[in-house]
């Protein structure tokens, strides 16, 4: 046994070698007028080692815990639990910008904006149990809906934001017909390349959409009508002119973060009532079991759609906060990376659970800018992670807890 696990370790050390040299292995080095590749041994052997001595260790703990001597147990969330957290969560977040420093709130502006998408995605893919890798073509639909309406007919933030919602539902719904007959793998290929092709359209369309370049000059939102800017574009009050402050830019880093923390909390309590309604427990019922769910005279294709509409309405509107807060909207901020996050969110968090949802996006967002040195590793240490969690805790971090009745025998 012992010699058999050594072997399965030796190939999988050797695998990983294979995999790990040309990604991260491989530095191209240049002197004078010559360039060559030089091997970064440091990377590929630590690579392999930490492979090898992974599948060691694996059959032990997987002995370990079928003989209940090695317990990995994180008990699930109860509705009281959350609400309590959710409550204690949001105290926190209120009061954060104000015993911080800019920087500091600045970081956790876009944890909320993935908190935002995660929580979206998540009625997708944790409540409808429908795989979608392309939910970030309805990230960018709100971005650049809200970025043209400025471009093209001067709208601010606050008018554009409504339609901004509206566009990506529409999208959701348009995409939800092709893929009413599809499942699995080929669900996620559509989307997947539903994606692409609105990043491609972005490029493209350069008279309208200004192609690679984007659009910039986006301004941040207005407080009632008066502008958090240090000038008036149009000549009335500013804010801080309103107040009788003295500009300062924390001011408006603070502002955004709260608008932010505003719209999450939007999403959180309008997707816990929908989990609540008939409409959440028909996604529930075809996440199950799609025939067992047509039986009981639901439609698995309004269900679809209104799944698909309902997560790209609050991409929508991160998308168009994202903008605001940017001030410049390109494809590249697009990329398929970008859905592989958000859906990792959902699924390191737990599918379903909105308190995970929370959780997740502020590991995968803050520990990559707190680990600033291990930048190029990035994505390794993201996969290694992702991994590790399948196999060891394939519910999530914080797994919601399912109703149930259990039937004596």
């Amino acid at each position: 046994m012992m010699m058999h696990n050594l072997k399965n370790s030796f190939i999988a050390a050797l695998m990983a070698g294979v995999i790990i040299a040309p990604v991260y292995g491989l530095q191209i080095l240049r002197k004078g007028q010559e360039t060559y590749l030089q091997p970064d041994w440091k990377m590929i052997i630590g690579g392999m080692l930490a492979v090898f001595i992974f599948q060691m260790v694996r059959p032990l703990l997987s002995h370990r815990k079928k003989t209940g001597k090695f317990k990995f147990q994180i008990p699930a969330i109860t509705d009281g639990m959350r609400h309590k957290a959710i409550i204690v969560l949001v105290l926190f977040a209120i009061v954060w910008p104000f015993f911080s420093g800019r920087a500091q709130v600045d970081i956790a502006t876009l944890v909320l904006i993935y908190v935002m998408l995660g929580l979206g995605l998540n009625i997708v893919v944790g409540f409808a149990g429908l795989l979608d890798l392309g939910f970030v073509g309805f990230y960018a639909t709100g971005a650049y809906t809200y970025a043209l309406l400025y471009h093209w007919a001067g709208w601010g933030f606050w008018e554009a934001l409504p339609f901004a919602g509206l566009v990506s539902a529409l999208f959701g719904f348009v995409l939800g017909f092709p893929v009413l007959r599809l499942r699995g793998d080929y669900l996620a290929i559509v989307t997947l390349g539903f994606g692409e092709i609105i990043r491609l359209l972005l490029i493209n369309f350069y008279n309208f959409t200004g192609g690679p370049d984007g659009i910039s000059g986006i301004p941040k939102p207005s407080f009632f009508g008066y502008q958090m800017t240090r000038r008036s574009m149009d000549g009335t009050p500013t804010f801080h002119e309103m107040m009788g402050w003295t500009f300062n830019s924390e001011h408006v880093v603070v502002y955004l973060y709260l608008m932010a923390l505003l719209l999450v909390l939007f999403t959180l309590y309008f997707t816990s009532r929908l989990i609540r309604m008939p409409i959440g427990r028909a996604w529930e019922a075809l996440r199950e079991d799609e025939i067992a769910c047509r039986s009981l005279g639901l439609n698995p294709r309004n269900i679809k759609l209104s799944a698909f509409t309902m997560g790209a309405m609050f991409a929508g509107f991160g998308g168009a906060f994202f903008a605001a807060r940017q001030g410049l909207v390109n494809p590249e901020s697009f990329t398929f990376i970008e859905s592989a996050l958000i859906l990792a969110i959902v699924v390191l968090g737990g599918m379903g659970s909105q308190l995970g949802v929370i959780l997740a996006a502020i590991l995968l967002t803050v520990v990559p800018e707190i680990a600033r040195e291990f930048a190029e590793y990035r994505m390794l240490i993201f996969g290694l992670v992702m991994v590790a969690m399948m196999v060891w805790r394939p519910q999530g971090l914080l797994p919601v807890k399912r109703p149930q009745v259990e039937l004596e025998s």
